[in-house]
Formats: structure tokens, C-alpha cells, sequence
């Protein structure tokens, strides 16, 4: 079908884009799409990332007409967006998660980057991905245009004038169209050549015995093989029958050519069908996967030759029949189901958004509502809320509509970071969301966000700590023998409480045994309360805190 669409699995994160190469009906009355992965720049390592940009800037300068016109921030931040990354991987999804139709070609080198730009839904690459490998290659359908491809004519000789070419570095010539023989003489000699050919397979055993019939020999001897080792030899001897007809029957017997066709066995063009069934084409992965033992050469020519027989004939039937019977078109309504990204309006103040508390839009609904975080817009008939809760972003549809399609947003941010990249599997997107955190400045004020999920600093609320008086009183008590900072980045070492109440000179428990003895005035008892609920407090802090050395502290 080759049917780019996008794919839609998550309600806040972009659309996958597939394309579409089989509908299947499942048992359960299910339509199933069978599809090609492709990935975004988002969707790969930040390595991956640098390989391609350099790969890019190489075809750039390999042009020998380079863009002329500097594109600008704007539109290389957009063009981002509209690259992919083909990958061989197959996976199978509903087909009622289908969201629409966009359109990937291979980049044409001699074409604009611009034109991408200028068409909506469009995508392109030039590079395949491999999700398990993790690797970066260059598409093998390249289209080679341009003047690294071309060969160099040289200028056309004057009548008269010398070749001055070396010869030798010249193609050699195999038949020359003006020889003295006739073209019946020709006829006759390729007659004599097959005859010859027949002759020799009924006298190999093994040819006997794939061609066990004279009918199947006489066919094999009249194939392209037999037919250039006879004009070959023809040109070797200056085209004379009589010398040429003693090199087809020499002393030891007829000379047997064969070709691809008949070299290889059953097994091996069974094998050879297999491998074409699951990787089309793709000669170099049907010799290391199938036929390591053959050369390229061999199966490309095996190939060209295959498709000339009944063979290939049959499986080309079978295979129309078999696409006859499948689906080849599906309908998918149109999905007017609500976002749960959907900002709701509720007597003219914003409702509760993406999980966020009763006033997480108090602000905004005093202030007129907050701006689009891509376009700045402040109307818009719908808004959709964007990144954490705790930030409160938001999108017009016309930026949410780009967010989903192209997964970032249309303006680039003022505090560009690198995008933060996530697992390319599938199972990984299904499964857990991306987040896409707005920047803060240095003195946290909401910056705009390019689209990455990767924010620049975090919230203001992640460093709020608010100690009270209590806890400041005790990051002062026996600091010489107990070190706090220490203490915190070691919890589960034990400290020695007993030594701190002896020899601390802050510990208020002398203090208490010298009051013991000595009549307490009404203002001296209030401040002696007062210390001893310092200090217990105090104490159990750090009892709960930390493992007790001394069992019987506790006890005490």
C-alpha cells in the first residue's frame, strides 16, 4: 500500500509516523496496519544526532552549486522537524489509531530544503536507523545526481587527429559489427554452438541429472551463456568458422558452459527465495543472512536470471492473488474524541489542567490568561495544556497542531538546550511519556520552551526549604562533637550521645544537676522550662535520626 499516516499513541506526545505496507483483519474483527518505523530527531542519542548533522553538512559541501540563500534560525529550527530516520523494523497497530496522511520522500539533493518547508505534511531522509544496533547508515536508493556521478567526457576528435588515450585502460572490445562473416553465417555458427552445448550436458552426470530430459537440455544449452562463449570465440579468431569450430570441440570432448542458473542447486534457489520473500532486494543482507558462500556477483546475476523462468512467473501469481484477497483500503472516521490536554472554561476561569491544583491558573484568569509558549498569541478557541502541571503552559491549536505532527514547537526558544533523547522502542513510548518542562531564568521567570523535553533548570518550589526555630537551634548544639554536615552525609553511622552530654558545653544536663541544689526564683525556673524543651527536642531529633551506639540511651 506505501501509505504514509500518522499514528497516534499517546494524547500528549507527537504523532508516530508509518508507513502503512499491509491491512490485516484480525480474528477478533480488528483491522490491524502492518508498518515501517520511522523515528524523529527526538527519538535518537544525542551521538547519533551529531553523526547526522555531519553527514548533512557533507552533502552540502560536496554540491557543486550550494544554497545560495542562508536560511535562518527560524527555518532551520523548523527543518528539524520535518527530518526522519528510516528504519527496517515492522511493527503492527490499530488502524482506528490512524490521525491522518503526510507524505516521506528520500532527499532529493537537487531540490531546495526549502520546498519541505513550503508543504504541509511533509517529511523527508537520508539516513536508516537501526533501533537495535543503535547506528546511523545512508540510505542504499540514494538517487546519484550530481557531478561526483558523472563520468568526464573528453572533447570529440577532429577528423584526422590522433587518439593520444592509453589503450590499455580503455574498455576491450568483444565484437566488432563490421566482421567480413554474413549475418547467416552468424545463425549457423550459434546453431552449431547450442547443438554442441546439448551434446555436452547429455555426456555430464550431473547435468543429466538436473536436466534429465533433451527438451530441458536443448533449453539450457540455448541460454545468453552458450551464446557469448561462441561469438567470444568468433572474435578471438578474427572470425574464422573453421579455427572457431575446433575450439568448441576440442581433443578432450565439447566444451559445457553453464551459468547461475544451472551452478546452483535446489536447496540454494530455495534458500534464494526465502531470503527475497523477507528482504526484497537487499542483496547484501540476502549473502550474509542466507548465502555467505556466494559472491554478490552471483546471486545479482542468479536474480535477473530467475526472473526469466516459470518459476518467477508462478510466485508472481500467487503473490497478485494473495493481494487480491487482502484489505487495501480501510475507513477510519474522523476522531472528534476529547483531548484529556483540553483546557475547559468555566464561567470565565480556567478549570483544573493536566492534573494541576484548584488555583493552578488563578494567575492567568486575573491576568487574562497566559500566552501560547510557542506563538505568544494571547486568543485562541481552544487551549491545550503543555509540559508539567506545576509550569501551567500552554498552546493555541494552531501550535498544538504543530507539536503533534512535527514534535516541537514553531518558534525556536530563546535558551536553546539540547533535546533530551528517550529509548526509539516502541514498548518505552507506550509506556512512559515524555516531559517537557519549561525553562526559568536565572531569577525564575518562565522562559519560552523550543519543544525539548529537557528543561534548563528546575522549579522554584524544589528548593523552597523553610526551617524553623527549632531546627536552627539545633545545628548549633555540640558542634565539636557532633559535625552535623558529617552526620548528614553518612546517616547510618551511630553517634555516641553519652559523650556528647558529658563533655558538651552546651548540654544543659549540668546546668540542671547545679539547679537541683539551689532554691529557683520564679524568671530563672521559666528559663530553665524553657532550655530543657530545647533540649529534648533536641535530643529525640537526632534519636530518630540516626542509630543509637549506646542502647541505654534510650533507657535514660
Amino acid at each position: 500500500m506505501a501509505n504514509y499516516v500518522f499514528f497516534e499513541n499517546s494524547s500528549s506526545n507527537p504523532y508516530l509516523i508509518r508507513r502503512i505496507e499491509e491491512l490485516n483483519k484480525t480474528a477478533s474483527g480488528n483491522v490491524e496496519a502492518k508498518v515501517v518505523c520511522f523515528y524523529r530527531r527526538r527519538d535518537i542519542s544525542h551521538s547519533l544526532i551529531q553523526l547526522a548533522d555531519k553527514h548533512a553538512k557533507e552533502l552540502e559541501e560536496e554540491k557543486e552549486n550550494p544554497t545560495e540563500t542562508e536560511l535562518t534560525d527560524k527555518q532551520k529550527h523548523q527543518l528539524r522537524h520535518r527530518e526522519l530516520f528510516l528504519s527496517r523494523q515492522y511493527e503492527s497497530l490499530p488502524a482506528t489509531h490512524i490521525r491522518g496522511k503526510c507524505s516521506v520522500a528520500l532527499l532529493n539533493e537537487t531540490e531546495s530544503v526549502l520546498s519541505y518547508l513550503d508543504k504541509e505534511d511533509t517529511f523527508f531522509y537520508s539516513l536508516v536507523y537501526d533501533p537495535t544496533q543503535k547506528t546511523l547508515l545512508a540510505d542504499k536508493g540514494e538517487i546519484r545526481v550530481g557531478p561526483r556521478f558523472q563520468a568526464d567526457v573528453p572533447e570529440m576528435l577532429q577528423e584526422g587527429e590522433a587518439d593520444e588515450r592509453d589503450q590499455s585502460k580503455l574498455e576491450e572490445k568483444l565484437w566488432d559489427p563490421e566482421c567480413p562473416l554474413t549475418n547467416k553465417q552468424i545463425d549457423q555458427f550459434l546453431v552449431v554452438a547450442r547443438a554442441v552445448g546439448t551434446f555436452a550436458r547429455a555426456l555430464d552426470c550431473s547435468s543429466s541429472v538436473r536436466q534429465p530430459s533433451l527438451h530441458m537440455s536443448a533449453a539450457a544449452a540455448s541460454r545468453d551463456i552458450t551464446l557469448f562463449h561462441a561469438m567470444d570465440t568468433l572474435h578471438r579468431h578474427n572470425y574464422d568458422l573453421s579455427s572457431a569450430l575446433s575450439v568448441l570441440v576440442p581433443a578432450g570432448g565439447p566444451v559445457l558452459c553453464r551459468d547461475e542458473m544451472e551452478e546452483w542447486s535446489a536447496s540454494e534457489a530455495a534458500m534464494f527465495e526465502e531470503a527475497l520473500e523477507k528482504y526484497g532486494k537487499d542483496f547484501n543482507d540476502i549473502r550474509q543472512d542466507f548465502l555467505p558462500w556466494k559472491s554478490l556477483t552471483s546471486i545479482i546475476e542468479y536474480y535477473y536470471m530467475w526472473k526469466t523462468t516459470d518459476r518467477y512467473v508462478q510466485q508472481k501469481r500467487l503473490k497478485a492473488a494473495e493481494a487480491e484477497s487482502k484489505l487495501k483500503q480501510v475507513y477510519i472516521p474522523t476522531y472528534n474524541k476529547p483531548n484529556p490536554n483540553q483546557i475547559s472554561v468555566t464561567n470565565g476561569k480556567m478549570a483544573t489542567v493536566n492534573g494541576a491544583g484548584p488555583g493552578a491558573f488563578h494567575a492567568a484568569a486575573g491576568g487574562g490568561g497566559r500566552a501560547c509558549e510557542s506563538c505568544y498569541t494571547m486568543q485562541s478557541a481552544q487551549w491545550y495544556s503543555w509540559g508539567p502541571p506545576n509550569m501551567q503552559c500552554r498552546l493555541c491549536v494552531s501550535c498544538w497542531m504543530y507539536w503533534k505532527k512535527y514534535g516541537g514547537l514553531k518558534m525556536p526558544s530563546r535558551a536553546e538546550a539540547p533535546e533530551e533523547r528517550t529509548s526509539p522502542s516502541p514498548a518505552s513510548n507506550e509506556s512512559r511519556p515524555r516531559g517537557h518542562t519549561a525553562r526559568q531564568s536565572n531569577h525564575m521567570v518562565p522562559m519560552r520552551n523550543s519543544g525539548s523535553p529537557k528543561s534548563s533548570m528546575k522549579t522554584k518550589q524544589a528548593f523552597l526549604l523553610q526551617a524553623t526555630r527549632l531546627t536552627k537551634l539545633a545545628r548549633h548544639m555540640c558542634r565539636d562533637i557532633i559535625k552535623l554536615r558529617r552526620a548528614a552525609r553518612r546517616p547510618f553511622v551511630p553517634i555516641n550521645y553519652n559523650s556528647a552530654h558529658t563533655h558538651d558545653p552546651c548540654s544543659p544536663l549540668p546546668a540542671l544537676t547545679a539547679l537541683s541544689s539551689t532554691p529557683i526564683s520564679v524568671p530563672s525556673l521559666s528559663v530553665c522550662l524553657l532550655f530543657c524543651f530545647y533540649y529534648y527536642c533536641y535530643y529525640y531529633y537526632f534519636v530518630f535520626s540516626h542509630p543509637v551506639s549506646n542502647k541505654d540511651c534510650l533507657s535514660s
